[in-house]
């Protein structure tokens, strides 16, 4: 188990405690899944485009057992909370922390996975709110538990999905399948290439340090929700425009400015001018990274973020400063990563630059009276296993 599976934040003794506390026996086994950073290609995975995340190091580790009752009793180390509810009664629209591990127990049973009473005890240094995907790898970290405690025949992609469903029909958040693929198919040092129709999927490798680089993650703390009905509003107008279109996606829109000429509604016209210039953005920067130029990604993420502040007009005023400043600061390249309305920023930064960067950050947010963000510089880690 080396550390970079362990994770520094997570208090695995602690987990096991619990479980124990909760239920008089040892946990069957601990497991994992990491939160994501989106390299590039956001909003496009609904699309049926292309996205190019890498998994962190940060993640979420479930301790986890069976049961022979008819009870899923989950627990939040972090929030000291204790949720049970029965297999029969199981349903969407649930609410709160518990609804991503119950939703993974419905979504398999609703698959038709013969999938019983279980104890969770959940612990998670992913930050929430971030745009890092701490609810998937939460549900990721269920998924494999699950799987390997009821010796399921499950393959990765069907996992990923799996998650996708706790999220869409348990949850009632609108996501695509970027997250959950991310946190279970990514592997270390490396990004993932995703089509987002076809699944198919290629390890993109991210030798970063070998070329003078790093990736700064900076969390604005400005939380946002897929909940909420900004990120369905945009998914519902790229599915009208597809519609006015006549194509199944707008992954599928050949002639961009053709496509654009069809469309009356201002709004209409931005979002789709976003989704495809976006796809162009993630094929090209996987072309990049196979070539072994990373350092050419930088003029695509600063594409990428003027596209999301002005055609998709998903950021927010910490967000836009926060590139502008690690810009001004010396980053190559900045964007906003995640689905928007706050949560992180990256910055492709030379090594070692990044915690200056993002220092500068902090008192560019200090001057404007916002408050203080937090940065980190992202490992591209490992995706779902088992951790004991």
């Amino acid at each position: 188990m080396t550390d970079q599976l362990i994770g520094a934040g997570l208090d695995l003794e602690g987990l096991r405690s619990k479980y124990a506390e909760l239920t008089n026996e040892q946990a069957e086994g601990l497991w994992f899944a990491p939160g994501r950073v989106n390299l590039i290609g956001e909003h496009t995975d609904y699309n049926d485009g292309f996205v190019l995340p890498f998994a962190l190091s940060q993640k979420a580790v479930v301790a986890a057992g069976r049961r022979d009752d008819d009870l899923v009793v989950m627990h939040s180390l972090e929030l000291d909370e204790t949720v049970e509810v029965a297999l029969g009664d199981l349903a969407p629209g649930a609410e709160g922390w518990s609804a991503y591990l119950a939703g993974v127990v419905w979504a398999l049973r609703e698959s038709g996975a013969e999938v019983g009473a279980a104890t969770l005890v959940l612990t998670s240094d992913v930050p929430l709110g971030a745009g890092l995907s701490s609810s998937a790898a939460i549900e990721c970290a269920v998924v494999a538990a699950l799987v390997d405690l009821f010796q399921l025949d499950i393959d990765p992609v069907e996992r990923a999905k799996v998650a996708r469903l706790a999220e869409n029909a348990y949850v009632g958040a609108p996501t695509g399948l970027l997250d959950q693929a991310a946190s279970t198919l990514c592997e270390a040092d490396a990004g993932l290439f995703l089509d987002c129709r076809s699944l198919e999927s290629s390890l993109v490798p991210l030798p970063m340090t070998e070329q003078g680089l790093e990736v700064l993650v900076l969390d604005t703390k400005t939380p946002h929700s897929h909940v909420d009905g900004e990120y369905g509003a945009r998914r519902a107008t790229c599915e009208a425009a597809a519609a006015k279109l006549g194509i199944p996606a707008l992954r599928d829109v050949e002639d961009l400015q053709a496509a654009l000429g069809e469309l009356d509604e201002e709004v209409m016209r931005k979002r789709v001018r976003h989704v495809v210039t976006e796809n162009a953005r993630t094929v090209e920067a996987f072309q990049i990274a196979m070539n072994g130029r990373l350092a050419d990604l930088a003029p695509l993420l600063d594409a990428s973020h003027a596209s999301m502040r002005d055609d998709y007009e998903i950021t927010v005023p910490t967000v836009d400063l926060a590139v502008d400043t690690a810009r001004s600061a010396g980053a190559l390249g900045a964007r906003m990563t995640g689905g928007g309305f706050g949560g992180c920023i990256i910055a492709l930064c030379r090594t070692g630059e990044g915690d200056g960067i993002g220092r500068n950050v902090a008192d560019a947010f200090a001057a404007a009276g916002f408050g203080a963000p937090e940065w980190f510089i992202a490992t591209p880690s490992p995706g779902a296993g088992r951790l004991a």
